[in-house]
């Protein structure tokens, strides 16, 4: 079973037993609509990918992120909340394509799997780019599919004889990892922030309570 695989059943166990519940309210997801996306992704993953004249796509690793980055974007709070997870997602597919081109050609002289890196360096732009935890998520996985298919196209557009695949292979894992790491980025960085503000507050409101009690001396 492949890292991502296994990263949605912890995910899938974690929703169960009600962890993460803020998060997901945030996103405008129900426990039982983040289990049946999880699960979604999952059982897509271990059908074949289908292909379509020059394209090839996952159900698991395109068709089903790609219908739930749709819907988050349909619930957007306002348009600048759809426009910056719209926005977000072309600069991190940016960042994506110009890292492919960092890597070696030739698959053999990468030592680790390059579709993890492409997760992890996703979930660090996306969240850089989105902030919350909504905006978070569409960058990293909406950006990774949106690299793919830009990567196929270039590919094609240069006489490179091969399908655009998206979704397939380790690509999705790549999707899970990025989709998780660039919202769990959101959450902690996102509570560390909020409770440095609500320590501050504490401490002005006892600060002037010292105060007012001094002149009332």
């Amino acid at each position: 079973m492949s890292v991502g695989m296994i990263l949605l059943l912890v995910a899938g166990l974690l929703v169960i037993f009600g962890v993460g519940q803020r998060v997901l309210d945030r996103m405008r997801l129900s426990d039982r609509g983040a289990l049946v996306a999880m699960a979604a992704i999952f059982i897509g993953g271990l059908i074949p990918p289908i292909t379509l004249g020059p394209i090839q796509f996952s159900i698991g690793g395109a068709l089903v992120p790609l219908a739930i980055c749709i819907y988050v974007l349909a619930r957007a709070d306002s348009p600048g909340d759809f426009w910056r997870g719209i926005i977000g997602a072309v600069l991190t597919a940016g960042a994506i394509y110009a890292l492919d081109h960092f890597l070696p050609a030739d698959p053999a002289a990468i030592t680790f799997d390059p579709n993890y890196l492409y997760g992890i360096a996703a979930g660090v732009i996306a969240y850089i780019l989105g902030r919350s935890r909504r905006g978070a998520f569409i960058s990293a996985v909406l950006g990774l599919i949106l690299a793919d298919v830009v990567i196929g196209i270039v590919n094609r557009a240069q006489g490179v004889n091969q399908l655009i695949t998206i979704g397939t292979g380790g690509m999705l894992d790549a999707i899970v990892i990025s989709g998780l790491l660039a919202v769990m980025l959101a959450e902690l960085i996102g509570e560390i922030i909020e409770r440095i503000v609500r320590g501050k507050g504490r401490q002005e409101n006892e600060d002037g309570a010292v105060r007012d009690g001094r002149r009332a001396r």
